[in-house]
């Protein structure tokens, strides 16, 4: 009997990372997500989501309570390093680094697309083979719906080379930030560094909803 843990999602511009723990014998699968908040401005520079990521590996192991003979599989990925560490003190030689395939890496990977498909986004079929396209593809829905900018990882570091990502990484010389709208999407200032989890608007944006209270 063995547990697998991955994840999906960390290398994809929308939506935060879903993490999930999954049981060969008997079948059982239990998945939660890191916000996106976490892979946004400081949290992100921070490296928060690793302890993100350490707490929810252990949320699930808990509710599959682990048998004293079960193996447990965790990604290879770097994501995982942390958490590997806190687990070997608790279960030992029984953690142990895989690359993952088949069953555990199909379910998580369906966790995934169930949760940007709840944003509007439709992704690529080939997603998979293509990650650059898949970036793009994304980048260019984001641009159509600037709205949903907030659920995107704007806290990565080679956003900065693209114009619609820049108000979420820079902060202007008279001490406020340079931001999207989120109604009608165009840039503005504002005096808090954007987000993610609250919406920004636009002077224009910001005086029809105070007249319509």
């Amino acid at each position: 009997m063995t547990i697998t843990v991955d994840d999906a999602g960390s290398g994809d511009l929308l939506f935060g990372m879903v993490i999930g723990a999954y049981r060969d014998e008997p079948q059982a699968f239990c998945y939660d997500v890191i916000d996106v908040r976490y892979f946004q401005t400081d949290l992100f520079r921070k490296k928060e989501y690793l302890t993100q990521t350490t707490f929810i590996v252990n949320q699930l192991l808990n509710r599959l309570q682990p048998k004293p003979e079960e193996e447990i599989h965790v990604c290879q990925g770097y994501i995982f390093d942390e958490a590997v560490e806190e687990l070997r003190k608790t279960y030992g030689e029984r953690i142990q680094r895989v690359r993952v395939v088949g069953e555990p890496q199909r379910l998580v990977e369906i966790a995934y697309l169930d949760e940007i498909r709840n944003l509007g986004y439709e992704p690529l079929p080939e997603r998979d083979e293509k990650r650059a396209k898949n970036f793009f593809h994304m980048m260019r829905w984001l641009k159509e719906n600037p709205s949903m900018i907030k659920y995107a990882k704007t806290g990565w570091p080679r956003l900065s080379r693209y114009r619609m990502f820049k108000p979420y990484q820079q902060k202007n010389e008279k001490g406020k930030f340079t931001a999207l709208c989120t109604d009608c999407g165009k840039e503005c200032s504002v005096p808090f560094k954007p987000d993610g989890t609250r919406p920004v608007y636009c002077k224009a944006c910001w005086a029809k909803k105070k007249a319509k209270r």
